[in-house]
């Protein structure tokens, strides 16, 4: 009996082991801050300087190596204007062919003096909809929109990005929609690319973002969808991640199954029912 129990704890640790395993491998999007990047853009004064600060290693903000060779990649920045909206993509070079989107900002202007802008981490990297935004708190239950922050329900404003230098400089008049001018292999002079940290140390090296919260819904709906057709997507790197990242999506959804026995008596009858809870598990 013993010898019974010890194999039945040895098999069901070793099943528990790899399914942390599988839910907590790395994926690429653990490499890269959403919001750090759009508070980077946030402080930035055109989208050329925010490519530069973007690809500063003092940012600790992109961790990628999709090209696996050894050296964080460059993220170009690609300006996608029509109109009032913009889907500014940044961009990684993995060969003279191949470019993957690893997120984009997306920017609407709602009017004369207002816009609301989000960021949305690439579906090939990131394994959830992973959608960043600027927020506050809004104590008069006025709010637009209702957030979890700290495991309580709070109220959350909308909040207009018309203040940002960046917003305002590429909807001045004379703007002309940024296109990184850098390519494969070619890149400024001032770039000098380091050699990736593991997730754990990427991880602590970033700063905590106040002010910037995991956001449930699309809000910025024109820019989305105005850049859809436009995202560069690798066959790369989908085929390299597809495994890790399907695991980590399917970890998402999480299924509990609580079994009550009931029983009349000795050697009566049994009764078994079964209740199943499904909840979602805590984003990384």
């Amino acid at each position: 009996m013993k010898k019974i129990k010890l194999v039945l704890f040895l098999s069901l640790s070793l099943i528990m082991s790899s399914i942390f395993a599988q839910t907590n491998e790395e994926i690429p999007g653990d490499n890269f801050s959403l919001e750090g990047a759009l508070d980077l853009f946030k402080k930035s004064n055109s989208p050329e300087e925010f490519e530069k600060a973007l690809n500063s290693p003092n940012s600790n903000i992109n961790n990628l190596d999709l090209d696996k060779n050894g050296e964080v990649d460059y993220i170009k920045v690609i300006d996608n204007a029509s109109d009032d909206t913009h889907a500014i993509a940044l961009q990684a070079m993995l060969n003279d062919k191949e470019s993957q989107d690893v997120a984009v900002i997306e920017i609407e202007k709602t009017g004369n003096e207002t816009a609301v802008a989000q960021i949305i981490g690439d579906e090939d990297l990131f394994a959830d909809d992973r959608i960043a935004e600027p927020f506050d708190v809004d104590n008069s239950n006025t709010g637009t929109s209702t957030t979890t922050i700290n495991n309580n329900i709070t109220n959350t404003t909308v909040v207009n990005v018309w203040s940002w230098p960046s917003i305002r400089f590429i909807y001045a008049p004379v703007y002309r929609p940024w296109v990184s001018p850098w390519r494969w292999r070619v890149y400024p002079v001032w770039w000098k690319p380091w050699r990736p940290f593991g997730v754990s140390v990427f991880r602590a090296r970033r700063p905590v973002y106040v002010g910037f919260h995991i956001a449930p819904v699309h809000r910025v709906v024109r820019a989305h969808a105005f850049y859809a057709p436009r995202r560069a997507s690798s066959v790369t790197v989908r085929t390299t991640h597809s495994v890790e990242i399907n695991r980590r999506r399917n970890a998402a959804t999480v299924k509990t199954t609580k079994v009550k026995v009931m029983r009349d008596g000795p050697g009566g009858h049994t009764k078994v029912t079964k209740a199943t809870k499904v909840k979602r598990a805590r984003r990384r």
